[in-house]
């Protein structure tokens, strides 16, 4: 029975360990369909790279943060933190001040992350085969760039850096290349074949796929409390608000291919 506890509070405590970060990255890869495909390399417009580097605070940002039960991950908030210089003085008895920091987005909780694959059509190839006696082969040729945007399905107040806590954890989440905004340029191509049986209509869709993220965001105004020796930061007038978007999937496409006899 000794035995038997020493492991169980060995398996608990190994348990306590685990970060948040640790379970995130244990996640499984978002399953990506056969009929999707990495453009990359084949893409005639180079996206640029948007993934948010992880905002590391300093150790007075830490400390900061660490006094404060309201979760703080934004990464203009912890920025502002990392700037300020606070000097202490032996005769700094008796001395308080408050510092109103502004109303903030804490935090963002994400509660669901899922992928659409046929989030916006971008592009058809086609070719009339009913003449034809034999199959015919057609493959994907871009024929127009397109721009593919993304956005959060409400207003909301202070957008940009609630979609900037989104997108890192639905890139978390997703294990995939996410955009608020990607391109597929004129003339991208793909060399996978498609046939077009004779006597047939050949379609070949193209579509830009998405992430739709679905959680919930923390707001309150933000204190920065000076007592003595003391720092600390006060949050007040905590709030939470639903809060969805859509995040395009950079340089991947997905594909239909379809044949009918008549005219789609």
């Amino acid at each position: 029975m000794k035995k038997l506890g020493a492991l169980i509070l060995t398996v608990t405590f190994a348990l306590l360990l685990i970060s948040p970060a640790a379970a995130e990255k244990s996640q499984p890869k978002t399953v990506i369909p056969e009929g999707a495909m990495n453009i990359t390399k084949e893409n005639t417009y180079p996206n640029p790279n948007q993934d948010e580097p992880l905002l590391q605070p300093s150790e007075l940002a830490k400390r900061l943060i660490d006094t404060t039960k309201v979760k703080i991950e934004n990464p203009n908030l912890i920025r502002m933190l990392n700037e300020t210089s606070i000097n202490s003085t032996p005769f700094a008895l008796g001395y308080k001040a408050i510092i109103y920091l502004g109303q903030w987005p804490l935090n963002y909780e994400s509660a669901e992350t899922s992928p659409n694959w046929e989030f916006q059509k971008i592009n058809t190839n086609y070719f009339d085969n009913r003449g034809g006696e034999k199959p015919y082969q057609i493959h994907y040729v871009q024929e127009s760039q397109k721009v593919i945007k993304g956005g959060l399905t409400a207003k909301i107040p202070n957008a940009d850096e609630v979609k900037k806590m989104m997108l890192i954890k639905a890139s978390r989440k997703s294990k995939l290349p996410l955009a608020f905004e990607t391109v597929v340029g004129l003339g991208t191509k793909k060399d996978q074949i498609y046939n077009i049986p004779r006597k047939r209509l050949g379609y070949l869709y193209a579509y830009a796929p998405a992430i739709n993220e679905k959680g919930k965001v923390t707001y309150g105004e933000v204190y920065l409390v000076l007592k003595g020796n003391k720092k600390s930061i006060v949050v007040k007038n905590v709030t939470s608000q639903g809060i969805g978007a859509w995040i395009p999937i950079q340089d991947y496409v997905s594909f239909s291919f379809a044949a009918s006899e008549r005219p789609r």
